[in-house]
């Protein structure tokens, strides 16, 4: 009876942390793979790993569970890229959040503006560089692949990737400077 009530209490525990952070979670997911099924498959699997974890007994983070669910779902992200990285190139990203690792819940209008102007910015000046190095740019910064992933993925030797790298830092640079946007 007591070995009931303690996972009737522990279920409860997460019932409310699935509601109170579930939104957080989701656009969390959602902002790295900018897909609605693939982020409810990420984010559904987030849960069944966490309430596995828990009812095994093995979670020891104290006072840091949404930072220890955060982490599980962002861990589930890179195993979903790093299987599907073959699949795809990441070149057409219209509604691709940019600056999505800036995560500030007190945003206020002021700075509110400032993000979404700097993200306009930097969309509007990786556009202007050639496929292969906003390829590049995309695949090292925004999905987080090493260089020999990103000369496998785009059939290149790795020195390749990094020149490309290299090239699309430069070009960023001068085109940046050449419309007078700092960065």
């Amino acid at each position: 009876m007591e070995v009931k009530s303690l996972v009737s209490e522990h279920d409860k525990i997460i019932e409310v942390f699935i509601t109170r952070h579930s939104q957080k979670i989701y656009n969390f997911i959602f902002s790295k793979v900018l897909d609605k099924d693939i982020t409810e498959d990420i984010f559904q699997d987030t849960f069944i790993k966490v309430v596995k974890t828990l009812k095994k007994g093995h979670y020891s983070e104290e006072g840091k569970f949404l930072s220890w669910v955060m982490r599980i779902a962002h861990n589930l992200v890179i195993d979903h890229f790093r299987q599907n990285q073959k699949k795809r190139i990441f070149r057409y990203f219209e509604d691709f959040n940019l600056i999505s690792g800036i995560e500030d819940a007190s945003l206020d209008a002021e700075k509110y503006l400032i993000k979404q102007q700097t993200e306009t910015r930097v969309k509007k000046l990786i556009k202007e560089l050639p496929p292969d190095q906003q390829d590049v740019i995309i695949m090292r910064i925004y999905r987080d692949m090493t260089f020999k992933e990103i000369s496998e993925e785009m059939g290149v030797n790795i020195n390749t990737s990094l020149g490309r790298m290299r090239y699309a830092l430069t070009n960023l640079r001068k085109i940046a400077k050449r419309n007078n946007i700092s960065i």
